[in-house]
């Protein structure tokens, strides 16, 4: 018993497991509780962009090759795209055959589309063009206080570590000092990850106490089908990507229980973002690759994400009794190939990404997501874990694919030694 109480997924699941419970028995009590979850992501968002840019200048200047980092990116885009891909085609499979919106018989003239109105605005504010230039900030510091846009940060570490690599001996100082910075946020994210159970239960305490149970009867088809889908997207498609590269996608995840918990109870994958990168680096996948890999994972790589939006775009057409036509269902297909893209840093990005997917459908009414809105909070924990194992995946994929991937540890820490899966040493 103490050597399992010793743990912080013991912990972090007795915190979800208490949260539920008060949310279910006093939601009143439960709701106020919100503080809690929405400070511990505020306070790992803190520390996320500062260790993205050391972890990647260090990783730049470690391959010594700016050739290497466009060659590993390249391969991540690849990788993304077929994946991402994948994902959307097994959610539109999926629904098509459980039909879950069937016999909902939802009437349009009834939505309420106020209830969604600042979502489907949100989703009309940033084009493509937006989103590229999104990724240039106003100013070096801005990467780092202003929305939180990890691409931003991915843009200028490459720039600094590119800049640092050119200088020869004069950037070595520089160097030091960015390894040095390195290890402080480091061991200070290490210190607030002890605060993981406080705010996972937190955040669980608000979702059943805010939304209730009894909410969850009239779409619960939906939710299983989307629970469903994301189970058989990660054991049997990623599954079949990590036998491929040599490992169980099964002890993979154990291997990262500890972050996953987290995840499951503040719905933000980002929340434990950090320990991953540590957690991958253990497993023998070379910092310049992670540091690539992971980050721009956020925004190219949500599979969870790419299965919700076209689930739930076709549930909304299925409840609303709207056929669509195969064309239609693929230019769905594609347009959330592209708004899944913005989806990473923003509140609520999945409803808001769902919102923009749908405008390329006039049949479907925006005001139709009204039908979800009160479970999407509920989804959101399955999004969340399945983008998370995607970028884990991933990142050990590219690291295989780059013959950079140290195997023999690999198979070893997933074997489950004493301290598997235990927090890695600071990098």
């Amino acid at each position: 018993m103490k050597r399992l109480t010793g743990h912080l997924y013991f912990w972090v699941l007795l915190a979800i497991s208490a949260g539920g419970l008060l949310g279910y028995v006093n939601p009143s009590a439960a709701v106020k509780l919100k503080p809690l979850g929405d400070g511990f992501i505020a306070l790992v968002k803190m520390l996320i962009s500062q260790i993205i840019f050391c972890t990647v200048v260090l990783g730049i200047a470690g391959a010594g090759d700016m050739r290497k980092v466009g060659r590993v990116g390249g391969k991540a885009l690849l990788y993304f795209e077929l994946i991402s891909t994948l994902a959307l085609g097994i959610g539109l499979i999926v629904v098509n055959v459980i039909r879950p919106g069937a016999g909902f018989n939802a009437n349009p003239a009834t939505l309420d589309a106020t209830a969604v109105a600042d979502y489907a605005k949100r989703a009309t504010t940033q084009t493509t063009t937006d989103f590229i230039l999104g990724i240039i900030p106003v100013t070096f510091t801005d990467a780092f206080t202003g929305s939180g846009n990890l691409l931003q940060v991915l843009f200028v570490a490459i720039l600094f570590g590119y800049a640092m690599t050119h200088m020869g001996k004069r950037g070595e100082v520089v160097h030091h000092f960015i390894e040095a910075c390195s290890h402080i946020f480091f061991a200070m994210m290490n210190a607030l990850m002890k605060l993981a159970p406080i705010g996972a239960g937190g955040a669980m305490a608000f979702t059943i106490g805010r939304f209730g149970v009894a909410a969850l009867q009239p779409l619960i088809t939906l939710m299983g089908s989307f629970y469903l889908t994301c189970a058989l997207f990660i054991f049997v498609v990623l599954g079949t990507v990590a036998a491929l590269t040599g490992f169980s996608i099964l002890r993979f995840i154990l291997y990262i229980k500890d972050e996953l918990l987290t995840v499951l109870g503040t719905s933000s994958s980002e929340s434990a973002l950090v320990p991953l990168m540590q957690k991958l680096e253990r497993l023998g996948c070379p910092r310049s690759v992670v540091g690539l890999v992971v980050p721009s994972g956020y925004s190219f790589n949500l599979d969870g994400t790419n299965i919700y939006l076209t689930m739930a775009a076709i549930f909304v057409a299925q409840a609303l009794n709207i056929d669509l036509t195969l064309r239609q269902e693929l230019a769905l297909l594609g347009v959330a190939m592209l708004t899944s893209k913005g989806a990473s840093g923003v509140t609520g990005a999945g409803f808001i990404t769902l919102a923009a997917t749908l405008a390329v459908v006039p049949s479907i009414p925006v005001a139709g997501l009204a039908l979800i809105l009160g479970v999407d909070r509920f989804m959101s924990e399955a999004r969340s874990i399945t983008n998370f194992i995607g970028n884990g995946v991933a990142a050990i994929v590219v690291s295989r694919w780059e013959n950079e991937l140290d195997m023999a540890t690999l198979t070893r820490e997933l074997a489950g030694g004493p301290m598997a899966g235990s927090p890695a040493p600071i990098s």
